[in-house]
């Protein structure tokens, strides 16, 4: 089969579109026929060796995929040959097959396509997670997503009003991400290019939250964008940190959680994954179910054959992606 392979972490340049050897499942196993995966900004850190899990070499990256049960293990049940799975994983999602253990795999909709299972994988479970497990997000809660143009943004607008958001609010850069922030949901829109963002963000929030603030702030960027959306949290107000897209890892200024009662928390989305498979199940759940009600629509920008893999991920570094990029072998 055709896999990407990385053989030493380093620059994605230096990884192939190649012949590998096909996958065999083991007992607890799924092997699937992939249609569609899921490129990530976490792909890059992987394959360049700087994220927190570094898979044995050689490997294939990709966090997310979807397509056809294939082959099953001996102690595999509720799934068939031809099967229509989503399937979630650590790596090895960007080749022609996949081996998934039975436990992370998950039936599509009958009349979901593929690259709409793909765009639903990883960006909405971390972003449900994000606000509805580290924020506690409740019904009628203002919502202040950075990034809201991106993969996990989009995700995380969409989700926000899907569930009941009184207002969601955008943080993009530049016009063009403002018109496609408002287009996925967003009641308004701040560009975080702006000058004298420290207060001009704060401001804007309060402008549309009647001076309150808002209650949640769900923050995948990092850089000066966190800083100043800390200062635009309500009283109790929560911030989920995700990641750093901005390349900058911010400090936070700990006396404003003091003032305000303040609380900031990290996603790392996998650990679910791991150790709470069933909750990472009815999430999935649940999302699949928003979508078969016409409340969640992933933004797809663009689909890449698979062996364009290294244009997908710089077009991710260099925050050239719109909502979500999907890869077909």
């Amino acid at each position: 089969m055709k896999a990407v392979l990385v053989n030493e972490f380093g620059p994605i340049g230096n990884a192939r579109y190649t012949e590998v050897a096909a996958p065999l499942p083991g007992n607890d196993d799924l092997l699937i026929e992939v249609r569609a995966s899921e490129a990530n900004y976490p792909d890059l850190l992987v394959m360049e060796g700087k994220y927190q899990i570094k898979p044995p070499l050689p490997f294939s990256p990709g966090k997310a995929a979807a397509g056809i049960v294939t082959a099953a293990g001996a102690n595999v049940e509720g799934f068939a040959i031809g099967s229509r799975v989503a399937a979630q994983v650590e790596y090895g999602a960007y080749a022609e097959q996949l081996i998934v253990p039975h436990r992370s795999a998950f039936r599509l909709p009958e009349a979901m396509p593929f690259d709409v299972a793909a765009a639903l994988g990883l960006v909405y479970q971390t972003s449900y997670f994000a606000l509805v497990h580290r924020a506690s997000f409740k019904p009628g809660d203002s919502v202040l997503v950075l990034g809201a143009s991106g993969g996990v943004g989009s995700a995380a607008v969409q989700l926000a009003k899907a569930m009941g958001a009184s207002v969601v609010i955008g943080g993009v850069l530049g016009a063009e991400n403002m018109q496609v922030a408002t287009a996925l949901g967003c009641d308004h829109v701040v560009d975080l290019a702006a000058a004298d963002l420290r207060d001009g963000l704060r401001e804007a929030v309060y402008g549309v939250t009647s001076g309150k603030g808002c209650d949640v702030v769900i923050d995948p960027v990092g850089g000066e964008a966190n800083a100043a959306a800390l200062r635009g949290l309500a009283w109790c107000g929560r911030m989920v940190i995700i990641g750093f897209a901005s390349g900058n890892i911010p400090t936070i200024k700990t006396n404003y959680l003091l003032v305000k009662n303040i609380a900031v928390a990290g996603l790392q989305w996998s650990d679910y994954r791991e150790r709470d498979p069933e909750g990472v199940r009815v999430a999935q759940q649940k999302i699949f179910q928003l979508w078969e009600e016409g409340k969640l629509k992933p933004h797809i920008s663009k689909k890449l054959p698979l062996a364009r893999f290294e244009e997908a991920l710089e077009d991710l570094r260099h925050s050239r992606v719109q909502g979500k990029v999907i890869l077909e072998p």
